[in-house]
């Protein structure tokens, strides 16, 4: 729900960002304003900026109270400068309002040449936002070995598939692809895929298809056009999506939102470029689909299509081109490529269309955050990782004589990811990080608290441990993924 002003209008909050980001969000400005868009903003600060006078996030709390007031945004660019800060700002800001879905539209521009011009390429990724490897959690386990978690959950699953869907129907879509590495990542990515095939019969005027993620980016370079909407997890989303930009003339025309149930943030694919800055030459492109995007999103649809109508009649009459369009040595300037837009305002392209949209119903899914419950559990075992300079049969040895008075057995070791012991014959290299996994000798029993910090205690006695899963079994299957060459 958006902030109406005492004027009527509804209030966002605008950050210029780094680099070109203030060239390319006064273009934006200019143009909102100039076709009577319905709008008034606060303009706020994050970034770079931030990051130097010794904030952390690189995002002031005034910032933060001024996007919890008015639940939209409309941004630049942020840079994180080396030296300065421990995390990106972009990603501060949408993991702090649960800004789900990153959706990417990319569409085939008039007179913007590509080696795909004339395929009708009109398509959007759709990338789960806020988990997977971006959840940003490493610990070096040892000097050399480093881990990061990939967190997958079901509920992140369902509001990113249902969004998916939801989109495809605004937009007056036909066709959903699913793209995951559930075929190696049989859990996380894995999860992905099952909730996306068990939630599409609930849209039966869409075609639903699940594809491995590399055939995916084989068949984008190949055939793009066969894709509407993609669907996908957070690191191959952000691959995907700057992919598919390229298809079309690259990131200066790549626009996107971060949308939630509560806040929607809305900003071009592309960095702050900080070569470009304060040129006017930069294309404030994507920032303007961005603003399209935005109006959409605040029901503002008759200014969303006379805008992006106005910049589709801009490209295809061609009078200004953009410097990475044609080079910076020949381009019309950033405010130049700006006046032509709003020149055109009311004017369509004869070439190419905008679609029609209508409100997207975001997905409505409960807040309890115990999403999942099985109706039996029971700990079966125990993998301990640890530290050691010793060679997979000695350690091995050692392990089994360790736990032989307890309640486990050693079952195997695994070297980053392939089992080491007990010997399968096969020649692998090895490091200083194993796991080493236990089951309870009484295969009907459940393991205890109690039983494992023993076994840790044993295995302290004489290694360096540094990490502990325990192994579960869910309703009777097991939920842990065996290692390569493991029985």
């Amino acid at each position: 729900m958006s902030y109406i002003t005492e004027t009527g209008k509804k209030l966002i909050t605008v950050i210029p960002g780094d680099g070109v980001g203030p060239e390319c969000i006064n273009s934006a400005l200019r143009i909102l304003e100039a076709v009577g868009a319905p709008l008034e903003w606060e303009i706020r600060e994050a970034g770079a900026s931030v990051f130097k006078k010794g904030l952390e996030s690189g995002v002031p709390p005034e910032t933060i109270e001024s996007i919890r007031k008015t639940r939209v945004v409309l941004k630049g660019p942020l840079e994180t400068p080396v030296g300065y800060g421990e995390k990106s700002a972009n990603v501060t800001l949408r993991k702090l309002f649960e800004t789900y879905a990153n959706v990417r539209p990319v569409r085939e521009m008039p007179n913007v040449p590509t080696p795909y011009s004339g395929r009708g390429i009109d398509l959007v990724v759709v990338r789960e936002n806020v988990e997977d490897l971006y959840a940003g959690i490493e610990h070096m386990q040892t000097p050399g070995v480093a881990q990061t978690l990939k967190l997958i959950s079901r509920k992140g699953c369902e509001k990113i598939v249902r969004f998916a869907f939801e989109l495809a129907r605004a937009e007056g879509r036909k066709k959903v692809h699913c793209a995951t590495k559930s075929n190696i990542m049989k859990f996380s990515e894995g999860m992905l895929k099952r909730v996306f095939e068990e939630i599409a019969p609930e849209y039966p005027d869409i075609e639903a298809n699940h594809i491995i993620v590399d055939n995916c980016a084989h068949q984008l370079v190949k055939r793009p056009e066969q894709f509407e909407v993609i669907v996908t997890t957070n690191m191959n989303g952000d691959i995907l999506s700057d992919l598919t930009s390229a298809l079309i003339g690259g990131l200066g025309f790549a626009p996107s939102a971060n949308i939630g149930n509560e806040v929607a943030i809305f900003e071009a694919v592309h960095g702050s470029a900080p070569k470009y800055a304060g040129k006017n030459v930069i294309n404030p492109t994507a920032v303007i689909l961005s603003a399209v995007m935005m109006l959409r999103y605040l029901a503002e649809f008759e200014a969303a299509a006379t805008i992006e109508n106005a910049l589709l009649y801009t490209l295809e009459e061609g009078k200004v081109r953009t410097g990475d369009v044609v080079g910076y040595d020949r381009c019309n300037t950033t405010t130049e490529y700006t006046d032509a837009i709003i020149a055109n305002l009311g004017k369509k392209p004869s070439t190419t269309f905008v679609r029609e949209y209508r409100p997207i119903r975001l997905p409505q899914l409960p807040p309890d955050p115990v999403y999942v419950r099985p109706n039996i559990r029971r700990v079966i075992g125990v993998d301990v990782f640890v530290e050691t300079e010793l060679m997979p049969e000695p350690l091995g040895q050692l392990l089994e004589t360790l736990a032989a008075e307890s309640p486990f057995y050693l079952k195997m070791i695994s070297n980053r990811g392939t089992k080491v012991y007990p010997p399968t014959g096969a020649i692998t290299d090895v490091v200083d990080h194993y796991r080493c996994r236990f089951l309870l000798r009484d295969s009907q029993g459940e393991a205890t608290d109690t039983q494992i910090l023993d076994l840790l205690q044993r295995i302290g006695s004489r290694l360096r441990w540094m990490h502990l899963e325990k192994l579960q079994e869910f309703n009777g299957a097991i939920g842990f993924t065996k290692a390569q060459g493991e029985d």
